[in-house]
């Protein structure tokens, strides 16, 4: 137990713990026995009768001019007001911390020990300074008191600087005028920047789930960090110890990081009913400020925040309708990280469907808008990525046509080197949703080309009857064309083996050689065959695609 003492009146702090101490005011005017709370009414219990009422909202404290007025300037302006009437009623409904807070008060003002912790100190130092009982009235007054204990408080324990921001919520303006939030915000970037400021208390390693889902990283973070303390502060103090800490130059992931731990814990569930009260309004307002506040304090880094979490943010900026400017700002910033990103990192789960496919959209969107203007863009790499993207979500049994259409023909043609991933994505949702109408199928398979399908794929395709009919007729007359291109090109193997054979006649080869050449011919003719029976076949499919395509026009 350690005590601090005044010489000059008797007064003493006793530091009970680390964070909790006894305060013992200085021998004043009139010691009471105790003080007794009969409902909502508070009572001193002395040999003399009360002359003061001080109420404060619906309670009332029954007390003793002589004992307030001593050592609170403020009251004794309130009593000199009222003339000097023998029996006072004052009524102070702002003060800092309510009527539990100035119960505290008056328990000094009698003599009687007070315990201070730090989850009360800051609303008991407010209400001091509220109350101006400083030590110009009395030494060892009770601002002096809360002030050493305060300062001990804040310079010494990590966890109790934390209690204190959080009781600092009840009494926001005045413990930002008395400068408590700064103070406390300093120490804590201090201590987390240093490397003996946080070891004591926890590890040195942290593993931190940026979001909540299974297709999400742990994020391996070193480095003396405790997201935990950090995401139980509000918005306001939150957004203070971040730009604080961001000054000292700590690590830009651990600081995105720590961003999408809060995020996780108090925005990352929110909805927007259709209907809303008033009450609604003013939480949804709340998390549309909070949203631009976390965008606006977002570290500038490349690779700070992962591209998932930006995803997330970026959805809930949308359902809040955030500020313009910063939704596009940060779409930007998430096309930018594309060409890193896994399919996995586009995952973000919805509540319609099993993922949020729109703001994927709208991101690749941008990052078409964009990829012109930069010369080093690989949308070659955006393409594969998008097409990776659609087979993850291709079997979600409530994907609506529309949604999948957009995605796929979000990119332009020449993003696409070959379209069999494309093809496989879209064989899978055809597959997966077999009541599409003809224009929802033609609409998703628009942008897939013949030309830049593998001869499986090409196979597959015409014989899939998934695909929309007048796909599999632009199919089947382009193999048409491109058998008959194979049978009458010069380059052919026909036409190849028919020039060496008569070459080869005219020029009045040996017999042996006729016979090799026999072979050869032999070989020649079973090749013909066999394109000749691919040609039939072809146009059997054609035949019966046409009969299907009028049997359908007439229905």
């Amino acid at each position: 137990m350690v005590k601090e003492s005044n010489p000059l009146n008797g007064g003493s702090i006793f530091v009970e713990k680390r964070n909790h101490c006894v305060i013992y005011p200085a021998s004043g005017s009139m010691v009471a026995e105790s003080v007794e709370r009969r409902n909502k009414h508070w009572f001193v219990q002395t040999k003399i009768p009360s002359d003061l009422i001080v109420e404060i909202r619906d309670k009332s404290f029954h007390l003793h001019k002589l004992s307030m007025v001593s050592r609170s300037g403020y009251l004794n302006r309130l009593v000199v007001e009222r003339n000097g009437s023998n029996y006072t009623r004052v009524q102070i409904d702002t003060v800092p911390g309510g009527p539990k807070i100035f119960e505290l008060v008056v328990r000094f003002c009698y003599g009687l020990k007070i315990k201070a912790t730090a989850s009360n100190i800051a609303p008991l130092y407010c209400a001091a300074h509220f109350l101006e009982m400083n030590d110009d009235l009395h030494q060892g007054n009770l601002i002096s008191k809360a002030e050493a204990f305060l300062s001990c408080v804040i310079l010494s324990s990590w966890k109790d600087t934390f209690r204190i921001l959080k009781s600092c919520e009840s009494v926001s303006s005045w413990s930002k005028d008395l400068h408590i939030v700064k103070r406390c915000t300093e120490a804590i970037s201090w201590k987390a920047c240093s490397e003996t400021g946080v070891s004591s208390i926890e590890d040195n390693e942290v593993l931190v789930n940026v979001m909540a889902d299974d297709t999400t990283k742990l994020v391996k973070l070193c480095g003396n960090w405790f997201f935990k303390d950090f995401s139980s502060l509000r918005i306001d103090h939150f957004i203070e110890v971040i730009s604080m800490i961001k000054k000292r130059k700590i690590k830009p992931e651990l600081v995105g990081s720590c961003i999408a731990h809060w995020t996780k814990k108090w925005i990352s569930q929110i909805t927007v009913p259709q209907e809303k009260s008033k009450d609604q309004e003013l939480a949804i307002q709340l998390h549309r400020v909070t949203t631009e506040c976390l965008i606006r304090v977002l570290p500038a880094e490349e690779d700070s925040v992962s591209s998932n979490f930006l995803l997330h943010l970026f959805k809930i900026g949308l359902i809040m309708n955030i500020d313009p400017k910063l939704k596009d700002q940060l779409k930007t910033r998430i096309a930018l990280m594309l060409e890193k990103c896994s399919a996995k990192d586009l995952l973000v789960r919805n509540s319609t469907t099993l993922f949020d496919l729109d703001i994927v959209v709208q991101v690749v969107e941008a990052y078409v808008s964009l990829a012109p203007n930069n010369p080093e863009s690989r949308m070659c790499v955006v393409g594969r990525l998008v097409d990776d993207y659609l087979s993850l979500i291709a079997r979600d049994e409530n994907l609506v046509a529309r949604s999948f259409s957009s995605l796929v023909n979000a990119l332009p043609k020449e993003a696409r080197f070959c379209d069999d991933n494309l093809y496989r994505s879209i064989d899978m949702y055809l597959k997966e949703h077999p009541d599409l109408i003809e224009e929802e199928r033609s609409s998703i398979c628009r942008k897939m080309e013949y030309h830049k399908l593998s001869h499986e794929a090409r196979t597959h395709a015409l014989k899939n009857d998934r695909l929309p009919d007048n796909i599999r007729t632009q199919f089947l007359l382009l193999e048409q064309v491109n058998m008959t291109r194979l049978l009458t090109s010069d380059g052919s193997s026909y036409q190849r083996t028919m020039s060496e054979t008569i070459m080869k006649i005219s020029n009045g080869l040996d017999k042996s050689w006729m016979n090799s050449s026999q072979n050869e011919m032999k070989a020649m003719k079973q090749e013909v065959d066999m394109l000749k029976a691919q040609v039939g076949e072809l146009q059997q499919l054609r035949m019966k695609l046409q009969r299907q395509t009028k049997k359908s026009v007439f229905c």
